[in-house]
């Protein structure tokens, strides 16, 4: 086995689709997004809300439409926001067609609950005459009856055969601009839908464990039911669902795709948990880095190791190494390498002053190499 490549996934190949300026399949990075809370009328607070939701990286942001008012609204959030609005609809097929009006980027939809055929059929117009695809939106809580008589219960088969069944009616309407769910609050459940599905369609899949819980039990629970899924090379576009503020949902993605190698951005922090020795009070130097950090977006990262146990092997893998020594004495590395020391000064100083002089320096590079590679060929 090569060097690190133990490391590799190598994501399932499906095609690509557009969710406004964002491209969701292929070869595109896997967008993270999440779904405003507040009351879709008071477009200030939706708005306030996606603000939010961008400073952090969201890629997309979903906003639920369940009546005219919500509608109504979604023409002034879409034009405010910088990411793209996905309309969410539920029962009434007539909010999907004025989302579209609207300037939805997308519009998700349940095939349990949206209505016959013939509904669908007038939202696949809609969002072909304005430029909109769509989510099929599979929920193991909103399967068809007839397929839960069929089945006896939510099941992986079941949910795999809804998701195909609409996908057909979308494809005899000629209409491929879209992506599918099959969410369940089970893990277990998830994990077998999606596989089921991965292999049955190549159609790009948004992945996610509905209706996780709080932000602790949530985490991990998405991050078992969705790892094992990255981690096999499946999904195109995640949401992570908890019951806390959204702006946790985006965090916490963006956390698991960083941990699998798949999508980088903001400072990585390796950290150890503390022992008798530690140098320094290490939990409360590593939770006050990362809240100081937070506005970093450039891909770095930094290991803050209260003694030499490990802390010089992973200074050795990280961009900036923090390892705790004796005599309140402390060693910085920098690529690799020692650098300096650090003797009777304040440690998060020191290294936000070194991780924001580090980022500029990644940014300065990178602005000047797009700027070089923008330029006319001489003649």
């Amino acid at each position: 086995m090569t060097v690190r490549a133990y490391r590799q996934i190598i994501r399932r190949k499906c095609r690509q689709i557009r969710v406004g300026s964002v491209l969701v399949g292929g070869d595109a990075p896997i967008s993270v997004q999440s779904m405003t809370n507040t009351p879709t009328p008071d477009a200030k607070a939706t708005i306030d809300q996606i603000r939010q939701l961008e400073d952090v990286g969201a890629d997309i942001v979903r906003v639920s439409c369940p009546d005219e008012e919500s509608t109504a609204a979604l023409k002034e959030i879409v034009k405010a926001a910088k990411v793209p609005i996905v309309a969410d609809i539920h029962f009434h097929y007539k909010r999907a067609i004025e989302a579209a009006e609207a300037g939805a980027a997308c519009l998700r939809i349940n095939p349990g609950n949206i209505g016959g055929r013939d509904r669908v059929r007038e939202v696949v117009k809609a969002a072909r005459d304005h430029g909109c695809s769509m989510r099929i939106g599979v929920n193991a809580g909103s399967l068809e009856r007839d397929l839960l008589e069929k089945y006896g219960e939510p099941c992986p088969e079941a949910m795999v055969e809804s998701a195909l069944n609409h996908a057909k009616y979308l494809e005899d309407e000629d209409f491929r601009e879209f992506k599918i769910s099959v969410k369940a609050s089970d893990v277990f459940l998830a994990i077998a839908a999606y596989q089921g599905l991965a292999d049955a369609c190549d159609y790009p899949l948004h992945v996610g464990v509905t209706e996780a819980g709080g932000l602790r039990a949530g985490t991990v629970k998405s991050s078992i039911g969705m790892g094992a899924l990255l981690w096999a090379g499946i999904g195109d576009t995640i949401r992570v669902s908890l019951s806390a503020d959204p702006v946790e949902e985006i965090k916490v993605g963006y956390d698991m795709l960083k941990a699998l190698g798949l999508r980088r951005r903001g400072v990585t922090v390796v950290a150890c948990p503390s022992c008798a020795r530690q140098n320094f009070d290490v939990i409360k130097t590593v939770a006050t880095l990362e809240e100081r950090l937070a506005h970093i977006t450039v891909p770095m990262s930094l290991s803050v190791i209260g003694c030499v146990v490990n802390g010089i092997g992973e200074a050795r893998e990280t961009d900036i190494g923090f390892t705790g020594g004796g005599n309140n004495t402390h060693m910085i590395y920098v690529g690799g390498k020692p650098d300096h020391r650090l003797k009777d000064q304040d440690i998060v100083e020191h290294l936000v002053a070194m991780v924001e002089k580090k980022a500029a320096e990644i940014r300065a590079a990178e602005e000047a190499a797009a700027a070089v590679a923008v330029q006319p060929a001489a003649e």
